[in-house]
């Protein structure tokens, strides 16, 4: 039998490509329009080629922020996915306490960005704030506006804080999807619990790790208002990502120029850093699944 296929679903689909067309393509344009420009104001425009391309590729401005951004993105990845796996495979499967659980890991990603910075931002203080209080209390030297290991163990413990949570919550509802029968299995053939989390578990969670490892990567790769409420970029450029360098290139000093070359790239290294994550990941759960 020949299926059948119905072609009028795309209608239903035109009005999101056209909204995205509105939205993404042609403010995309023109950035592609302004990497190849300069302009001395009165909306005057001169031809600059692949000029401030050049610029940016031999610029340790963007090469530094492109370490300190990788650096934070691998160790927010290393954190938080298996802190997430953990605390999604000590979560009470059932019950009152499992919907308890589940709204409390939630609350954290209800929050706004800005509002996540504030919160880290107060309660780091050293004069007002519970945390920065407390361990200057103990004798702790802690000042993350002055010092550059404080700083970044203040962002990198908010943003574990604030997405650990989606980690776990998409873990868990990959456990809540393996039959019954899979454990009664395990516990006939007395298999212990690390066996039974790498070949009942742990398979069942790939696809939606995949997932989680890709969008905490963009998500950690182009962080920007968290980090910027809370340290500003400081101390000096310590927490400088590449959005926070893009932002004060763009608006800080309005070279318009070389900021659409340096989110070009920006772009560009997000995009094929998330396919290659993807491509590894995916290969890996075939040849595992053979």
């Amino acid at each position: 039998m020949e299926k059948t296929q119905n072609n009028r679903a795309w209608w239903l689909v035109l009005p999101v490509l056209l909204l995205v067309a509105f939205s993404a393509v042609i403010p995309l344009m023109t950035v592609v329009n302004y990497s190849v420009q300069d302009t001395f104001g009165n909306n005057v425009f001169f031809w600059a080629g692949l000029e401030w391309f050049d610029e940016m590729l031999h610029s340790d401005r963007m090469w530094n922020a492109l370490g300190r951004q990788t650096m934070f993105s691998a160790i927010i990845l290393a954190i938080e996915v298996p802190l997430g796996v953990f605390v999604a495979l000590n979560m009470p499967k059932r019950g009152a306490w499992a919907s308890f659980c589940l709204v409390t890991m939630a609350l954290p990603l209800l929050i706004p960005f800005n509002v996540v910075g504030t919160i880290w931002q107060i309660f780091g203080r050293v004069d007002i704030g519970l945390l920065g209080y407390s361990l200057d209390a103990m004798g702790i030297d802690y000042n993350y506006t002055a010092n550059v290991r404080d700083a970044w163990i203040t962002i990198v413990v908010m943003d574990v804080w604030h997405w650990t949570s989606l980690v776990a919550l998409l873990a868990y509802a990959a456990l809540q999807s393996i039959p019954d029968a899979y454990y009664q299995a395990a516990k006939i053939d007395q298999a212990s619990r690390w066996k039974i989390f790498r070949y009942i578990e742990l398979p069942k969670m790939q696809g939606v790790l995949t997932i989680a490892i890709l969008l905490r990567f963009m998500d950690s790769f182009k962080i920007y208002t968290e980090p910027f409420v809370v340290t500003g970029g400081g101390p000096g450029n310590s927490t400088t990502f590449l959005s926070i360098d893009l932002v004060k290139m763009a608006l800080g000093q309005f070279d318009l120029g070389p900021a659409a070359a340096y989110s070009l790239m920006y772009f560009l290294v997000i995009l094929l850093v998330s396919w290659a994550f993807y491509t590894v990941m995916t290969n890996i759960e075939k040849s595992e699944g053979k």
